[in-house]
């Protein structure tokens, strides 16, 4: 199931990430029992996670995009050109009852 059937955004997944990202660390903190200097090098090693989970995701909806905006260019493209001998078509039936 893809995304959209899913009915969650890709927005939605990276805030929950995030989200979820913070939490654990939060957890982490409080309850790990470990000097400062461990402290502060498990929550940059989260960090480091976290930020590489949020390139990805932003990765997957730059793709996303891409493929949208390709699908809605060829369809505007399409419709034009059947517009276009929408158009012309009208235009021979005038010249031809004229």
């Amino acid at each position: 199931m893809n995304q959209q059937d899913s009915g969650f955004g890709t927005g939605s997944i990276l805030l929950s990430f995030l989200v979820g990202g913070l939490i654990g660390a939060g957890v982490v903190m409080l309850t790990a029992r470990k000097t400062g200097r461990e402290t502060r090098k498990t929550i940059k090693g989260l960090a480091e996670d976290a930020k590489e989970k949020a390139e990805d995701c932003i990765d997957q909806v730059k793709n996303m995009a891409t493929a949208y905006f390709e699908k809605g260019k060829d369809f505007v493209e399409k419709e034009s050109n059947i517009i276009t001998k929408v158009v012309e078509a009208g235009k021979e039936a005038y010249k031809k009852e004229k």
